[in-house]
């Protein structure tokens, strides 16, 4: 029979296993879940574990975890995108309420971890964010941890860091300090996509695999050689959307780029640091992520890009620039990597919400569940959305459902459209090349002050367009 794809590193490092058997004639059910990503598999995993007596199934259009679920950084955020935005206006004991919740994401993970048994090199070393290429990136890192702490957060949760500190974690050239945060573990995301798959399946819920939707309508998925029926539909597509008209305009499809090093040498490592799994990011607006995998390997990633139309990308052989801004990047931080070889290269396509904020909700009309739009936080955020669709079909309030990303019983037209082309795509690039040219900028130290100060501004009023 034959095997799956290697899509990333991490698909890479799992023993080889034959596609599942695919949709074939009709199936009624209760949920109907489309999508094996992490969202599609939270939603079954919580549905049964609440309602065993529920029928659950799940239909997807190439194997369990091809999309973003396999591919990721392997960030285990315990926040949301925009979370601050979305809590502030509320009650001081509310927002902390809020905060708690999402703190707790990498905890509730951990322990369904154990309960099923899942082995995804699980680590909770927390998060550093570091200001080290130029100086504004601590000015920018400091007034954030203000913002914060005037939220009502506190050093237990987020705190500065020194550089004498910063260097007992992570070693970068040239340290100005860091936020640190323990709300965040990092994984093997494949391992995860394949341990809930196996979860869910044990708890009776059918995976069929290489069943792609073709119809939708109320009630109704149809496959090339099968159907499901179902009271609710859960469409768990993330930047997939844009292969279905109803959501398209909805969640946009972008793309992030990593590379993955050979494994590297226990001295190279002494250099660096990063001895409990943190993950870590240089603060800078092309968003960079990076952590220690299990095997020793730095993994490094950076914001991609927008294809005209939202159309999602399927070629992720990075080309010789889209590597080399990586290598350059990293590079930085870590001098002495700055040859070191590159064993994989690759990328997904994720889902981005207008105003940048994910949304669930539950669409009686259309008979949909959708949680979705997490902005490249999906690997914890996937997690929250499932547990709160569950909620959201089974008729519950509870905390989960009480939240303001929340948006309770509201159609899908009710989320905020992205603009129609050319503008989503003039819009998204010259926002990026903003970020690109404050970049370039900064990093010069010879870059004149009046030069800095326009690029910070610049890049400052493009990224309040975003919101």
């Amino acid at each position: 029979m034959p095997t799956r794809p290697a899509i990333s590193l991490w698909m890479d490092q799992l023993a080889p296993q034959p596609p599942r058997p695919s949709l074939q004639g009709s199936l009624t059910v209760d949920v109907a879940i489309v999508g094996a990503g992490y969202t599609g598999l939270w939603t079954a995993y919580y549905l049964k574990r609440q309602a065993p007596a529920l029928r659950v199934a799940i239909v997807e259009a190439e194997y369990a975890g091809f999309g973003a679920s396999g591919r990721n950084g392997g960030w285990l955020m315990g926040n949301l995108l925009g979370d601050d935005r979305l809590l502030a206006g509320l009650p001081a004991e509310q927002r902390r309420a809020g905060f708690d919740l999402l703190h707790g994401i990498p905890d509730e993970v951990a322990t369904v971890l154990q309960r099923e048994g899942i082995d995804c090199d699980y680590r909770k070393g927390g998060v550093l964010y570091c200001a080290a290429r130029y100086p504004e990136q601590e000015q920018r890192l400091r007034a954030w941890l203000d913002a914060l702490h005037r939220e009502g957060l506190s050093n237990a949760d987020y705190r500065w860091l020194v550089p004498a500190e910063l260097n007992a974690q992570l070693r970068v050239n040239n340290p100005l300090g860091a936020i640190y945060s323990p709300h965040c573990a990092t994984l093997q995301p494949a391992k995860l996509v394949r341990g809930l798959a196996e979860a869910v399946e044990r708890l009776g819920v059918p995976l069929f695999e290489q069943s792609r939707v073709n119809h939708w309508q109320p009630g109704l998925l149809r496959t090339d050689q099968g159907e499901l029926r179902a009271e609710w539909v859960v469409p768990a597509v993330e930047g997939y959307a844009a292969e279905l008209p109803l959501l398209r305009r909805y969640q946009l499809p972008v793309q992030s780029l990593l590379v993955a090093t050979e494994p590297l040498s226990a001295r190279q490592w002494q250099a660096i640091g990063l001895e409990r799994g943190q993950a870590f990011s240089e603060f800078s607006r092309q968003v960079t992520y990076g952590q220690r995998s299990a095997d020793d390997r730095l993994v490094f990633g950076a914001r991609g890009g927008y294809r005209f139309g939202g159309r999602l990308r399927d070629d992720f052989d990075l080309n010789a620039d889209e590597v080399g801004l990586r290598r350059y990047l990293f590079g930085e931080l870590f001098p002495h990597l700055r040859n070191v070889a590159i064993s994989h290269r690759w990328g997904g396509n994720l889902g981005m919400a207008r105003r940048f904020q994910p949304h669930m909700l539950l669409d009686r009309a259309g008979r949909i569940a959708l949680s979705g739009g997490y902005g490249g936080e999906g690997v914890g955020a996937s997690n929250l959305g499932g547990r709160t669709l569950a909620d959201l079909i089974l008729g519950r309030q509870t905390a989960l459902t009480a939240q303001p990303w929340v948006l309770g019983e509201r159609p899908v037209t009710a989320l905020k459209a992205w603009e129609p082309e050319p503008c989503r795509w003039l819009g998204y690039n010259a926002i990026i090349r903003s970020f690109a040219h404050e970049d370039h900028v900064l990093a010069n130290p010879r870059s004149a002050p009046w030069r800095r100060a326009l690029a910070r501004r610049l890049a400052d009023c493009m990224e309040s367009l975003m919101r």
